[in-house]
């Protein structure tokens, strides 16, 4: 009998050019939605070609880098602003992308190394790096500010007075940053995926792990396929479609992912002033349109729209729905409370996520031989922060009761799920 020859070792298909090739189709598909929601927001105008930088500015955000704003307004005048938010629809587009690419070449493998999977990882953190340093620096940009047709105008030609605005890249924490967001969309791509290859020391938390990670992605997904439909029945009951496009394309995680917290019963707080403004719904702008600071949640909404509370309803559908899913797809031997506990966890933390990712901060002013205070008409302020706290206590009550109503329901077809492996293995 001739020896039996030995498999032949699988050779793991990813190097320097699939990693390249991963990081470029993330930019370039964040890139393109990018630039499509800007396009439709009015960008395209911008002065001075300033629309690819604008772009770049937009994307560098996306992945948590920082973007500073500048003004100068000469010595005869003063000027303020300032810039905090994430676009999350381009945030949401790179980490798909990014997550596909790197789990594609770990596909149809039941373990894999831990020196292996560092090392992959590693070859798209260099490129990525890179990248954004790149990116850092290519996203500058100053325009001039109109001073209008009144008396501050007027003061301004005497005077010889052209305010500027510009924006920069703190690049060092933009490469921090950047990096840090790539670690936390590589590690949640394993958690997500059942057929990604794991450590063999880290095999034992794949049971208990993975499918409430899974459960909260497609939680989060569902909210937004949710709100991309609603707002393009929107669109095209009540037109404003440019606007629309621009809400789905930039923003759309935003509005969805609050609404889920307020669903909750979260509690926001906020102000709008001045020419800034929410997207859709209108609601929200009505809420936080005030002299003060403003409370955002389920009362303040339904002064002015009792069609809010319907958020609660699809709230505890969609979590029931979550709840469901994690149980279908974890042991038969878990038991209800184990399962309710795993969902409490997994939303504390994803509602976490969202009010980390959800806080926005902008506002400018402007002041010529102290006419237009910075303060004043000439001035704008939006900002949104949460109780986070208090939305986090909520996230582990809900967590905990469609937890366990999520593992009843999934039951019966777990139970039919183990006696059909055991019948398999007889």
């Amino acid at each position: 009998m001739s020896p039996r020859t030995a498999p032949a070792p699988v050779v793991a298909r990813h190097g320097w050019v699939q990693a390249l090739v991963v990081v470029l189709a993330a930019l370039i598909a964040m890139s393109v939605v990018a630039a499509v929601g800007l396009l439709a927001a009015g960008a395209g105008d911008l002065p001075d070609g300033a629309f690819p930088r604008v772009v770049v500015a937009t994307v560098v955000t996306a992945v948590g880098g920082t973007v500073d704003l500048s003004g100068n307004a000469g010595a005869l005048a003063e000027s303020a602003a300032g810039l905090t938010v994430m676009p999350l629809s381009v945030t949401l587009v790179g980490a798909l992308v990014l997550g596909a690419g790197f789990l594609r070449p770990l596909r149809h493998r039941a373990v894999a190394g831990g020196p292996e999977l560092a090392g992959w990882a590693a070859r798209i953190a260099v490129l990525w790096l890179l990248a954004l340093l790149g990116m850092a620096f290519g996203a500058r940009q100053t325009f001039a500010v109109s001073l209008g047709n009144g008396t501050l105008g007027d003061l301004g030609d005497v005077f010889g007075v052209t305010p500027k605005v510009g924006f920069t890249t703190d690049v060092p924490l933009t490469l921090v940053f950047g990096v840090l967001w790539l670690a936390g969309v590589l590690v949640l791509a394993l958690l997500v995926s059942r057929g990604a290859p794991l450590p063999g020391r880290l095999l034992r938390f794949q049971e208990s792990v993975r499918p409430a990670a899974y459960a909260m992605v497609v939680l989060l997904l569902a909210f937004v396929v949710l709100g991309v439909v609603i707002a393009l029945i929107t669109a095209a009951t009540r037109g404003h479609a440019a606007e629309t496009l621009a809400v789905i394309l930039l923003g759309m995680p935003n509005l969805v992912w609050l609404t889920l917290t307020l669903g909750l019963g979260a509690t926001w707080h906020g102000r709008v002033h001045g020419p800034f403004g929410l997207p859709m719904p209108h609601v929200l702008d009505e809420v936080l349109r005030t002299k003060d600071v403003s409370t955002l949640n389920l009362h303040t909404l339904a002064e002015h729209d009792g069609r809010v509370w319907w958020l609660v309803a699809v709230d505890a559908v969609l979590l029931l729905a979550a709840a469901f899913l994690m149980a279908a797809r974890s042991p038969s031997r878990t038991p209800a409370w184990q399962h309710a506990v795993h969902m409490a966890a997994a939303l504390t933390l994803t509602v976490l996520m969202i009010c980390l990712l959800g806080r926005i901060s902008a506002h400018y002013g402007l002041s010529l031989l102290g006419i237009g205070n910075l303060g004043g008409d000439l001035s704008g302020e939006l900002f949104l922060r949460p109780d986070l706290w208090a939305a986090m206590g909520l996230a582990v009550v809900w967590g905990l009761a469609t937890g366990f109503l999520g593992a009843l329901l999934a039951r019966p077809m777990r139970r039919r799920g183990a006696a059909g492996e055991v019948s398999g293995l007889r």
